[in-house]
């Protein structure tokens, strides 16, 4: 019996023990008691991403914004989204990570990540940008983006580093502008070179090469002036415009010596300034101080740095200075077309002035020099003195002030700013360009040519005389070759 009672309790003994061990193991939520369920699918997220299982994190991250709307973790599930595409890399994931930091800034503004998400959508072009001589889409996006952050967010924490990144991006966009300005310059187009320098020096002050620009704008302007004194134009008409470009030319050189005085050009610039026979500026202690600091934070390539960065996508930013304020909106770009027009007007308010003053009783101004009129213009046209011809590939104009221009096509001179389009004339379209001239005339019309953006023709004063046929006998030979143009432009 006692044997039979002791098997019996231990029998019920271990099926109350077994029956509380399986209970333990089925429970569900065993050891997740305390966690609520959106916070289980952060975490599990976050696990993923950790792991590099990018879609499995999309999909924890997006169950958990689409089940509960209203929870803690939302603003946190979309930003994580956004990281796991930036983590996956790749251009297609980083355009939708880009899309995911745009959509989080929108929604909420005013979170501490959202400086962030703005950071990484401008490291994102940072990290996409391509040497100066080639493309600058991202360069550009990346300056923007900075700016942005700069602008919106400025008491975060991020903004010393975006202003660095910033100085940096603007290098490589000053560089590639130097390098637009300096073709036209070796080619001798001085107005396009003129304003590149201009809009360069104006919207990156702080570029490596700064003083480069100055010195090299200074020369064009110079050369500029050299142009209009070899000229045949009146000395009454182009001396405005020859004492301005001088004036412009010392400006440039000025600025090198008080702005950047321990660049290498200072000497170079001192040196123009005393054969122009201008005074040499001194800079001020604090603009040198600025300059030495500007240069301190500036690096170099090793010899084996450069070799390398042949086979890098990369630009190369060590040449950016780490100090000084970033430019954050551009200022007014300088236009080559407004200097030509700038020109043509200062010329032809002299040209004007001097055709007022016409020899009394003949109602037409004085031959220029105290020349004999030429035969070949007709007798009626006398006042204007014009003479145009056009073909299929040039335009050669002479007024009868001696001024000779000749007009290429933007096809022929490879620059589009500085084509036949740059001052309207009567019947113009509504955009301001001028409509092509008919090919192959002669036109003793006043205002009839438009060279270059220079009026081929002077104010006509009134005559009653009907204009007589041109004498073909004696044809010139100015219309059988082609002319040395004033400007190069």
């Amino acid at each position: 019996m006692f044997r039979r009672a002791l098997l019996v309790g231990l029998m019920a003994s271990a099926i109350v023990f077994a029956g509380c061990t399986n209970k333990k193991v089925v429970n569900p939520i065993a050891g997740v008691d305390s966690k609520q369920p959106d916070k289980v699918l952060y975490d599990r997220a976050l696990d993923a991403m950790k792991h590099g299982k990018y879609d499995v994190a999309r999909l924890s991250l997006q169950t958990l914004i689409n089940t509960y709307p209203d929870s803690e973790y939302v603003a946190r599930a979309k930003l994580a989204i956004g990281d796991s595409w930036y983590a996956e890399g790749g251009s297609a994931a980083m355009a939708q990570a880009e899309s995911e930091y745009k959509d989080f800034i929108t929604f909420f503004p005013n979170m501490t990540e959202a400086s962030e998400a703005q950071m990484k959508i401008a490291n994102i072009h940072y990290n996409e940008m391509e040497k100066a001589d080639r493309d600058y889409t991202h360069a550009k996006r990346a300056e923007e983006e900075y700016r942005q952050l700069i602008m919106q967010f400025p008491d975060s924490p991020l903004v010393p580093e975006a202003k660095k990144k910033l100085l940096s991006v603007q290098e490589v966009l000053a560089e590639r502008e130097y390098m637009i300005a300096h073709f036209y310059y070796t080619r001798e187009v001085w107005p396009a070179a003129i304003a590149r320098f201009q809009s360069l020096i104006d919207t990156y002050p702080l570029y490596s090469g700064a003083d480069d620009a100055l010195y090299e704008m200074g020369n064009a302007y110079e050369h500029q002036a050299d142009l209009l004194r070899r000229s045949k134009i009146t000395e009454s008409a182009k001396a405005g415009i020859v004492k301005t470009y001088d004036d412009k030319a010392a400006a440039a050189y000025d600025k090198i010596l008080t702005r950047y005085p321990e660049e290498a050009r200072a000497a170079d610039a001192a040196k123009k300034l005393q054969e122009m026979k201008r005074p040499v500026p001194k800079a001020t202690s604090e603009a040198i101080a600025q300059n030495k600091k500007e240069q301190e934070t500036r690096g170099s390539l090793s010899t084996y740095g450069k070799l390398m960065s042949n086979f890098k996508k990369g630009p190369d930013v060590t040449a950016a200075t780490q100090v000084g304020e970033p430019t954050l909106v551009d200022p007014k770009q300088a236009s080559a077309p407004e200097i030509v027009r700038s020109a043509t007007a200062s010329v032809m308010s002299a040209l004007t002035a001097a055709t007022a003053t016409a020899v009394p009783g003949t109602g037409t101004a004085p031959p220029p020099n105290g020349e004999a009129p030429r035969s070949d213009i007709a007798a009626g046209s006398a006042a204007t003195g014009t003479e145009t011809v056009t073909g299929a590939a040039t335009v050669g104009t002479t007024t009868g002030t001696g001024v000779e221009i000749i007009n290429k096509p933007a096809s022929e001179t490879g620059i589009p700013e500085l084509g036949n389009d740059l001052v309207p004339s009567a019947g113009s379209a509504p955009d301001g360009t001028a409509p092509p001239l008919p090919p192959t005339q002669v036109n003793d019309a006043p205002n009839s040519a438009v060279a270059n953006g220079v009026p081929a023709t002077t104010p006509a004063a009134s005559s009653a005389t009907p204009a007589a046929p041109a004498d073909t006998n004696n044809e010139s030979s100015s219309k059988k070759k082609k002319k040395k143009h004033l400007f190069p432009f």
